[in-house]
């Protein structure tokens, strides 16, 4: 391992012992642990500033932390930071101590809700210079996502002689996935992009975004599509209550479309509509590379350098939608709540221990 910043043997985080509605006190608390030892590929990150995700009340409201003979472990979540190298395992090849990264790591790893932090370099993109701390860590979970939707999944950068144009339509654009796909998808596919957003701020909020239309997803699509003067999209990408819509975006569709999503319909969705068009189903988790250690993990470093390339040249601007304060117990029992409540435009971001 190498090391060269004096690295405590605890340090604070924030997790839970319980699954507990956000509403009881003990459903986050602050807790000292110990700073983790870096395995062959991590990193031992100094973390500075976290962003909080749908996935991280997910986690709590689904994972029971463990327990061994009556002792539990508490349960650290959070998948998005920015923070400094401070000490490598023996086969990092591309991080050095001193470095300021930003990543989201692994769900079957402890989370960054702490002041130090282990991730598997294959994942780990260098921090934006341009951008602080707080800034870069609303990016990583979100841009992530929002590049294998467009580019692994939908293949939005590639040839589609099959439409006469491409035109994608994002659902519940407005949110941290939303934001950062929106710019991607402008800045990197000849789609023309719709947005749908339902409040005046959240409307406005993807129109600055560049989206080339915007319209309400509260209100019936097909009348909506036929208001911009279009008939049918190509691409799909439904980022939240997909049930919902799912009729809808099928109607939608050209034939040969395809209809990308990220959310957890409780019920299961019918294919069989599908085929009368041959529209595709594509299912986007940004933790599968990273849960089956597949041999393309690190295609997520390269993304996140690009996305740092893109930001510090000014062409990607970073989600940051609300700062919180310090990342302590309160504040992010307010994140997950605020998260819970579904109305949070971009990120919601905080940065710094009050012990560390």
């Amino acid at each position: 391992m190498s090391a060269t910043h004096l690295i405590p043997t605890t340090m604070p985080a924030v997790g839970y012992l319980q699954s507990l509605p956000i509403s009881d006190e003990q459903a986050l608390v602050d807790l000292t642990l110990p700073v983790p030892t870096p395995g062959p590929y991590d990193l031992l990150v100094k973390v500075e500033a976290i962003a909080a995700n749908p996935v991280d009340y997910k986690i709590r409201q689904r994972r029971a932390p463990q327990s061994n003979d009556g002792v539990v472990t508490p349960e650290v979540l959070g998948w998005d930071a920015a923070g400094v190298v401070v000490a490598t395992g023996a086969a990092v090849q591309h991080y050095k101590v001193g470095d300021a990264v930003f990543y989201a790591g692994a769900l079957n790893r402890p989370g960054a809700n702490s002041a130090y932090h282990l991730v598997d370099e294959r994942l780990v993109g260098p921090k934006p210079q341009s951008l602080s701390f707080a800034d870069a860590a609303a990016l990583p979970l979100t841009a992530i996502t929002a590049w294998e939707l467009l580019f692994d999944r939908l293949q939005l950068d590639k040839p589609a002689p099959q439409f006469s144009r491409k035109v994608l339509l994002v659902s519940g654009a407005a949110g941290g996935v939303g934001s950062v796909l929106v710019q991607l998808a402008k800045l990197k596919t000849d789609a023309f992009v719709i947005a749908t957003a339902s409040r005046p701020e959240s409307q406005a909020w993807v129109s600055g975004l560049g989206a080339d239309a915007v319209i309400n997803h509260q209100l019936p699509l097909a009348d909506e599509l036929k208001r911009i003067g279009l008939d049918a999209v190509s691409h799909v990408v439904s980022l939240v209550d997909t049930a919902a819509y799912y009729q809808q975006f099928i109607d939608a569709l050209a034939p040969q479309g395809k209809l990308a999503l990220i959310d957890d319909p409780i019920e299961a969705l019918d294919i069989r509509p599908l085929k009368v068009k041959s529209l595709s189903l594509h299912w986007e988790l940004m933790f599968t590379r990273s849960l089956f250690q597949t041999p393309d993990q690190i295609a997520q470093q390269q993304l996140l350098r690009e996305v740092a390339a893109l930001v510090d040249a000014g062409l990607l601007k970073s989600t940051a939608g609300q700062h919180l304060g310090l990342i302590n117990a309160s504040n992010l029992r307010q994140a997950h709540a605020m998260l819970e409540q579904g109305k949070v435009i971009g990120k919601l971001v905080l940065a710094g221990f009050s012990q560390n």
